[in-house]
């Protein structure tokens, strides 16, 4: 960077290619095996995230590995296996850094240090039923990691709906500035819930079904046809984007 602003300086570059320059010199590359962006939360106030089930374990830990050294930002690891995070703590040593892993959602977040600060706003996460909540977990943990204070409410879908008004009727005056809906089988949910508030609902699909049902593909098409105004649809099973996508709301509406 300082290179860049020097080569400005001297006139040797203009302001476009300088912006350029600087840009590329945020994204970090590790052996050719992963490009991070170590400016993402200054841009989008959250850090970096690694999606883990299709990469080898070797290249896995080299990306945790040289992040770490250059990166004093946390680090979130998504759809980890309890294997795989008992071997991450043995390359890493148990007492090198701060790990929190959340075994139903299989998330992990790596830390080198604590810091406490004021939740800037609250997020509604409710799930159909108690199959969906490792989805929602995933969601619970990255809200919580963007700043946000989660309030959760499960297995409160369409087949009691009874219950799902106190829940609604209680988040509602929290005040909570979205809410994430999980649920898979016919995916209902989701529309009942926009009907009845007056803030984004973030549906989330979940592979819970069999028949037709099996894999959260009607779920899915059926909350992409909801007929209720204000509601945003993730893929399948993306506790994760439905909680980034949470946060860059509440984010874009505090700017």
């Amino acid at each position: 960077m300082k290179d860049i602003l020097e080569r400005l300086i001297r006139g040797e570059i203009d302001i476009s290619e300088a912006e350029q320059l600087l840009k590329a010199n945020n994204i970090l590359e590790f052996d050719d095996i992963a490009k991070f962006d170590a400016q993402r939360s200054d841009r989008t106030g959250f850090p970096e995230a690694v999606f883990s089930p299709s990469k080898d374990y070797d290249d896995l830990i080299a990306i945790i590995k040289n992040y770490l050294k250059k990166s004093n930002e946390d680090l979130i690891i998504t759809k980890l296996s309890p294997d795989r995070f008992e071997k991450i703590i043995e390359d890493l040593g148990e007492n090198s850094y701060i790990f929190d892993y959340n075994k139903r959602a299989q998330i992990l977040i790596i830390r080198k240090e604590i810091t406490e600060k004021e939740p800037i706003a609250k997020i509604g996460i409710i799930t159909a039923g108690t199959s969906d909540i490792n989805i929602a977990e995933e969601a619970r943990v990255i809200i919580e990691e963007g700043g946000c204070e989660a309030i959760t409410s499960y297995d409160i879908g369409v087949a009691g709906i009874h219950r799902l008004f106190p829940q609604i009727a209680h988040m509602v005056s929290e005040g909570v500035r979205a809410f994430i809906v999980c649920a898979g089988m016919e995916g209902a949910l989701p529309s009942v819930v926009a009907g009845l508030v007056d803030v984004p609902v973030i549906a989330v699909p979940t592979s819970v079904g069999y028949g037709v049902g099996e894999g959260g593909r009607v779920a899915l098409d059926a909350m992409l046809q909801s007929c209720a105004p204000g509601i945003a649809v993730v893929n399948i099973d993306n506790g994760f984007g439905a909680a980034v996508f949470a946060l860059t709301i509440v984010n874009s509406d505090s700017k």
